[in-house]
């Protein structure tokens, strides 16, 4: 099965050796965003809940790119400096993605410069 690189100027360009993101058959994988604004390439935000926000934003312009939505997103892997900002992270998380909630992992990590890192598999099949 081909893989389908998926590539916008809307979200935050890859810092090193990856793609933003890859269709596989009816699968779009996004690679691990940060808050970094797309245009300059700066971190956005000082508080966990700018921080996630502008990293979904990143997430949501690839999706878009691929012709998908937050909607498809399944699985979620979200990698946070100081686990006690969960309920901050968690709340301004649950405000993009719809129910059914994908499923997620979030894990304390160390990170250079950022609060968040989050990654997503969406489904685009047919139902």
């Amino acid at each position: 099965m081909p893989k389908q690189q998926i590539t916008t100027s809307k979200g935050a360009l890859p810092a090193g050796a990856y793609s933003q993101g890859l269709r596989v058959g009816d699968f779009i994988f996004v690679s691990g965003q940060a808050p970094l604004d797309p245009t300059t390439g700066k971190v956005v935000g000082e508080t966990i809940e700018e921080q996630t926000a502008r990293t979904i934003e990143n997430i949501q312009a690839i999706l878009e790119a691929g012709g998908a939505t937050l909607a498809d997103v399944v699985k979620v892997s979200a990698h946070l400096t100081d686990l006690s900002l969960f309920d901050r992270y968690n709340k301004v998380y649950a405000s993009y993605f719809p129910d059914p909630k994908p499923t997620r992992t979030t894990v304390g990590s160390q990170l250079n410069n950022i609060m968040v890192e989050i990654d997503a598999i969406a489904y685009v099949g047919k139902e």
